[in-house]
């Protein structure tokens, strides 16, 4: 393997600055499944929002694959503007109490995951890193009007299980975050992912209060006051418009209404936490639980609940403009539904089907 140290540059003074010793790590990478754009939107928040120094920047041109997924580049009229890069970069934050964090935010890499991985394990060495948390989104089988839930993994026990309930086993495609974390361990580091769960109709519109309920998670789980505000404010804004849909469709209406009676008998009571427990009210073996979601998210009845859903204005063929007076992009789902690519989004590819840990 080549130096991994060659694969970044660092600011010498923000890096060597003593003060950024002992900061916890947050990673937010895009490129993997990220259903509800929760990644990406928190990743903008992040960085408008809260003050920040770059102290390392990788080096995309040995990391990204710019055929398989390109750089954006503005048309005007007679010339070209505004070069759209990839990065890959790690940045000092402050949170709303003014408290350093660590950041590693950007593109994931399409090559050189294990010279990647062993640059990061050296940074959080360098830095002393006490905790890394990362986080990314995956369709699930819920209503829009319930709490979202959480997947939580790692080797941090104490975090996990006041957190957690749901643990299934499945064999999945790998993210570049799933090889940080193997990594991560296997040198010592204590870490933390999180899976947030997207309601599955939902799964290619930006949706907010799934990137509410990630900052919050990752707050929590750092120690951290992450801003939320204005994702809580155009949370609002597009919960009122499903809601309006919603009402303009019986149809929509009951396909709503089933997720929610199904929702609430599995998350009734605390003996009965994972939304696929069995019916004698015994937690599924790890097995049963990846073949359960799986087999829904594969199943008639979940393609013809979200076909329905996507086929609405608030979901399919009409875009709704989230921005408004807030900041936040349109969002446009796939004509072809879940699990499609949107044409144009490389970063952002469509959700698998598949059940994740």
């Amino acid at each position: 393997m080549l130096d991994p140290r060659t694969l970044y540059n660092t600011d010498a003074e923000v890096f060597g600055d003593p003060a950024n010793r002992g900061l916890p790590l947050l990673v937010s990478l895009t490129g993997f499944m990220d259903a509800g754009h929760v990644v990406s939107q928190i990743s903008e928040e992040l960085l408008e929002i809260l003050d920040h120094d770059t102290v390392v920047e990788f080096d995309a041109d040995q990391l990204m694959d710019y055929r398989g997924r390109r750089p954006k580049v503005t048309f005007a009229e007679d010339h070209l503007r505004d070069y759209q890069p990839h990065r890959l970069e790690l940045h000092r934050l402050y949170d709303g109490l003014g408290e350093p964090f660590l950041f590693l935010t950007g593109v994931e890499p399409d090559l050189q995951w294990e010279r990647f991985a062993s640059a990061v394990v050296g940074l959080v060495q360098d830095l002393d890193v006490p905790l890394i948390s990362w986080i990314h989104a995956i369709p699930m089988p819920v209503p829009h009007t319930r709490p979202i839930g959480v997947t939580l993994h790692g080797n941090r026990t104490d975090i996990i299980d006041g957190m957690n309930a749901w643990r299934p086993t499945a064999e999945l495609q790998a993210s570049i975050g799933h090889l940080l974390e193997l990594r991560l361990i296997e040198a010592g580091h204590d870490v933390v992912g999180h899976v947030i769960h997207v309601p599955h109709y939902l799964a290619e519109a930006e949706y907010p209060p799934a990137a509410v309920a990630g900052l919050e998670y990752l707050g929590a789980t750092a120690r951290l006051v992450l801003p939320t505000d204005r994702l809580r404010e155009t949370g609002r804004d597009v919960e009122r418009q499903i809601a309006r849909q919603v009402g303009n469709s019986a149809e929509v209406q009951s396909v709503v209404a089933s997720l929610e009676k199904r929702y609430d008998e599995y998350a009734d009571g605390v003996a009965r936490k994972s939304l696929l427990v069995k019916e004698n009210s015994e937690l599924a073996s790890a097995e049963e639980l990846g073949a359960a979601v799986e087999a829904y998210l594969a199943s008639p009845q979940a393609e013809e609940e979200s076909t329905l859903l996507w086929d609405t204005e608030f979901l399919g063929t009409t875009a709704i403009d989230y921005a408004g007076e807030h900041g936040v992009r349109s969002a446009r789902a796939s004509e072809s539904g879940p699990g499609a690519t949107s044409e144009g989004d490389d970063e952002t590819p469509g959700p698998d089907p598949r059940p994740l840990a």
